[in-house]
């Protein structure tokens, strides 16, 4: 079975309004590795288990106004394989975490111009009149809770800029660069420069 056919049979987990009116959902899930693409120098390794509830919560705007809410709590744990930022290795990241998250729908705060929000405002999310799809919300969990740069190992020589080896695994016989000789006014002021104390 191809990935294509993968991504075809998956069901994907839609949370709406309607679904909550009675009682909370519980989600207990299991995210094949491939259903969600993350980023080109981001895999996930596995399956990622994801259990929580999702809650309504109806918000009185008014005597005849109501905002219906999505509250969404849940834990999820994976691991990935993240590309090293120097080489392009593959480096292993086991990820866990847990998020607590509000989502209104989009069309309630939808008012043209300018306005202030509060505080609480800044920490809510958004859902489309469809609703809200659990996969968007875990992979930009996901995205928030990986680091912003993976090195294989903290001296990582990377590749080289000429020829693209490797320099981790071989060195090269590539010519070492020679600098641009419009800097060399900045070296000699390096040299010139006293720190105050």
């Amino acid at each position: 079975m191809t990935r294509t056919a993968i991504l075809r049979t998956v069901k994907a987990v839609l949370i709406t309004p309607f679904d909550l009116e009675k009682e909370s959902l519980q989600i207990h899930e299991s995210i094949a590795a491939g259903v969600i693409d993350y980023a080109v120098d981001i895999s996930q390794i596995g399956a990622m288990p994801v259990d929580g509830q999702a809650d309504l919560i109806v918000e009185h705007r008014g005597s005849h106004e109501f905002v219906n809410d999505i509250r969404l709590r849940a834990d999820f744990s994976a691991n990935f394989e993240v590309l090293c930022a120097r080489c392009l290795d593959p480096v292993p990241v086991p990820l866990s975490g847990n998020f607590d998250l509000i989502f209104r729908p989009a069309s309630a705060d939808a008012v043209s111009g300018e306005r202030a929000i509060t505080v609480d405002e800044t920490e809510i999310g958004y859902y489309e009149e469809s609703g809200l799809l659990l996969e968007d919300v875990v992979r930009e969990q996901v995205l928030l809770s990986l680091p912003n740069r993976t090195l294989c190992t903290p001296d990582c020589k990377g590749l080289c800029p000429s020829c693209g080896q490797n320099l981790n695994s071989a060195s090269c016989n590539c010519e070492k660069a020679s600098a641009d000789p419009r800097w060399n006014a900045l070296a000699d002021l390096a040299g010139t420069i006293k720190l105050k104390n």
